[in-house]
């Protein structure tokens, strides 16, 4: 802190713990709704059909045994999350 606390700037960046425990809890909250949307609704989204059947995801397929691995699905839900998280996150 250069100016000593004064401007809009360093104001910001020094938030009480409780302030970020809540902003935190509130984020939390809407994903969880989001998340719970999409499980409900997801099927008739088309896009969403395609999560977990792209080219790249490991299934192994044997009686009595079926082993799942979506690799590319978790690459690509990771690159958007990133991508979305350093969008709302800039300063």
């Amino acid at each position: 802190m250069r100016c000593g606390g004064s401007c809009w700037y360093c104001r910001g960046r020094s938030l009480p713990p409780e302030t970020m425990t809540g902003k935190i809890l509130i984020i939390l909250g809407a994903v969880l709704v989001v998340i719970g949307v999409l499980v409900q609704w997801g099927p008739s989204i088309p896009i969403l059909r395609w999560l977990g059947r792209l080219p790249g995801d490991i299934v192994i397929d044997r009686p009595g045994f079926r082993f799942y691995f979506p690799l590319t699905t978790m690459v690509l839900v990771s690159l958007i999350l990133t991508l979305l998280l350093r969008l709302l996150w800039r300063r």
